[in-house]
Parts: C-alpha cells; sequence; structure tokens
C-alpha cells in the first residue's frame, strides 16, 4: 500500500471511532429511532438526486438496507440511549466480524478454517466477559441490544456480498434510502411524544452540539468514511484494508474519554483487546490446504 493510501486507511478508523461520541451527542437531544431515521434521510435525498442506483437485485438492496441501516443503527443506538457506554459500544460492535463468518457459513455455505474457528472462539470470550463485567456494575441488557447491532451489520455484509455491486460506494449510498420507511414509522409508533419537541427545538443553541453530532456522522463518518474506505476496497487486496478497521474501538474508546469523560472498566478494555484479537485472527485469509 502507498504511502498516501496509507494514511487515508489510518483516517478512516479516526473518522469512524469519533462516530460514537458524536452518536451519544446527537442522541442527548433526539431519541434513538428518529436518530436513525435522520441520519439516513440526509444521505438518501442527495443519493437518491445524484447518484446512480447500483446495478444489483432489489431484494439484495433491501436486506442490506435492513441489516446495515434498520437492525444495526437501530439497535446500536437503542443501546447508547439505554446507558451504554459509546466507547464500549465501538469494542462490541466489532462482534460483526465473528457474526459475519458464521452467517457466511451458514447460508452461504463458506467453509472455515480452524485458525477462523479459533478467532470466533477468542471474539465469544471477549464478549462474554464484557457482559459479566457490566452485569456487575450495570444492566447487561445494553450489552445485549449492541450485540443485536453487531448481528444487523452482519446481516448487511451478507447483503452486500450477495448483492456484488460492480460500484460499492454506490451500494453504500443507496441502501440509505431502505431504513427510511421503517424507522420513521417505528419512531411514530415508539416516540411520538418526543418527535414534535425534539424536531420543533433542532435549531436552538441547547440542541448545537446533537445537531453538530449529526452531520459529522452524515458528513464525516458516512460520506468521507465509506468513500475513502470504498476506493480502498477496489484497490488493494481486503486482507491489506480490513485490518485498519481495528483501530476503530480504540479511537472509539479515547474520543469517548476525551469527549464525553467516559472511563471503561479495565476489565472491560482487557476483554475488548480478546475481541480485536479474534476478530483479526478470524478476518486473515485462510492458508491453502487449512480446513
Amino acid at each position: 500500500m502507498q504511502g498516501r493510501d496509507r494514511a487515508l486507511a489510518l483516517l478512516v478508523p479516526v473518522l469512524w471511532g469519533l462516530n460514537f461520541p458524536a452518536t451519544a451527542l446527537m442522541l442527548d437531544h433526539y431519541p434513538p429511532l428518529l436518530g436513525v431515521a435522520l441520519r439516513f434521510l440526509l444521505l438518501a435525498v442527495p443519493t437518491v438526486l445524484l447518484v446512480p442506483r447500483p446495478a444489483i437485485r432489489l431484494r439484495w438492496l433491501i436486506l442490506t438496507g435492513l441489516g446495515l441501516g434498520v437492525l444495526q443503527f437501530g439497535f446500536l443506538y437503542g443501546a447508547i440511549v439505554a446507558g451504554m457506554p459509546a466507547g464500549l459500544a465501538s469494542l462490541v460492535l466489532q462482534s460483526s466480524a465473528p457474526f459475519t463468518i458464521i452467517l457466511a457459513m451458514l447460508l452461504l455455505g463458506e467453509r472455515q478454517s480452524r485458525r477462523q474457528a479459533a478467532g470466533i472462539a477468542l471474539s465469544v470470550l471477549g464478549l462474554a466477559l464484557i457482559g459479566l463485567v457490566r452485569a456487575r456494575s450495570a444492566a447487561w441488557w445494553p450489552v445485549a441490544l449492541t450485540l443485536m447491532a453487531g448481528l444487523g451489520w452482519a446481516v448487511g455484509n451478507i447483503g452486500a456480498r450477495l448483492a456484488r455491486p460492480p460500484k460499492p460506494l454506490h451500494l453504500t449510498l443507496w441502501m440509505s434510502v431502505i431504513p427510511l420507511a421503517p424507522m420513521f414509522l417505528l419512531s411514530f409508533l415508539f416516540e411520538r411524544d418526543r418527535i414534535l419537541p425534539a424536531l420543533g427545538t433542532a435549531l436552538t443553541r441547547a440542541a448545537l452540539p446533537a445537531d453538530l453530532g449529526l452531520l459529522y456522522i452524515v458528513i464525516f463518518a458516512s460520506l468521507i468514511g465509506y468513500g475513502i474506505w470504498t476506493t480502498l476496497m477496489s484497490r488493494y487486496p481486503a486482507s491489506q484494508v480490513a485490518p485498519w478497521s481495528m483501530l476503530v474501538p480504540v479511537v472509539g474508546v479515547l474520543s469517548s474519554w476525551l469527549v464525553l469523560g467516559e472511563r471503561p472498566h479495565p476489565a472491560e478494555l482487557a476483554a475488548g483487546l480478546l475481541v480485536i484479537a479474534g476478530v483479526l485472527m478470524a478476518s486473515r485469509p485462510p492458508r491453502s490446504g487449512t480446513a
């Protein structure tokens, strides 16, 4: 990888890691389901107007959008509102990698190497330890919601793999159209008393941190971050690009500490390192002859 592209690969996890404290700031003002809907609304409008629809089957676009949009962010935002620290969420969300491998094995018939099995086991151990630590000091179910977000991300990954888009960035942008109807409907059903107050005060000084967080999520984490990522994935083998995403929870934990004052338990950080190590082990391409 060239030096310039290596710098871009380093920039992406910084942009994505800062996404977690930005999300926490946004959710201080906007209810979670409405927050998901607004995030994708701001992405979908310019996408429909300016970006050609990807040449893929509609079913795979819907599956990708439901997984990455509705399930991932619906559960993630709900977890943060329920008390999941943003930095810790960035660690637990790495569960998407072993979930993706398991779903690919069950649904797509992909073979699993011994190293991948060991990596999944190590990640599961780390996630279980995080759950145990949280259960002793706070509610455990925000961790469960974050795990469901990781599973939703994995479902979206399977949809993207089945779609095989010729231009991955177009799929990334167009999948933002899919969550709009279900998320606005869910927000109306469960958050109707909070929608008008949140939107009615959206342009006030009190809502400024939330608005800046929302704009950061849309512009920097989504458009710029995913734009760079898909470009690098098109230039280099996935084995050279994917490991850079392991820096996301590092930035997520540090930025949440600096911006939000979060201080995760040392045992949670140690368990998070197990999750990252397991993801790295599971995501490495299998050697020839490995079963």
